[in-house]
């Protein structure tokens, strides 16, 4: 199992929301910040660990979001996740290993650029969450 984040802000020009994506160049694919659980770890812990290993932010969860469900080379992938407000967004990103770029951008822009439908659907359940909208 795995889990992640839809981390959004509210942008420093003009107020309006942006979601944060991730490149993962392992994959040449954008998509939300999100990895596989620990042994033993629960769900939203380690979906806020992803954030801070991927994207080097903190991050407050909120609302539940649907559990993604669809297959990874074939095989059952099942990925929860969270809405989550980014608390550090000032922070400088560091590229790392898994993940060598991350954007912000409004939520048609993330749409647009977002690798896989699925990912897609998060963005429309977060727009319907009581903070972000």
């Amino acid at each position: 199992m795995a889990a992640g984040c839809v981390l959004w802000r509210r942008s420093p020009r003009g107020g309006g929301l942006e979601i944060a994506l991730v490149h993962r160049p392992r994959y040449d694919d954008w998509s939300h910040p999100k990895g596989k659980l620990k042994r033993g770890e629960d769900a939203l812990r380690g979906a806020v660990r992803e954030v801070a290993e991927e994207t080097g932010m903190g991050c407050a969860p909120g609302e539940a979001l649907p559990t993604l469900h669809y297959l990874a080379k074939g095989r059952p992938k099942q990925v929860r996740y969270w809405a989550a407000e980014a608390l550090d967004h000032d922070e400088a990103f560091v590229p790392n290993s898994e993940v060598d770029r991350l954007v912000w951008l409004p939520p048609d822009a993330a749409r647009r650029r977002l690798s896989y439908d699925h990912d897609r659907t998060l963005v429309d359940a977060l727009l319907h969450t009581p903070r972000p909208s």
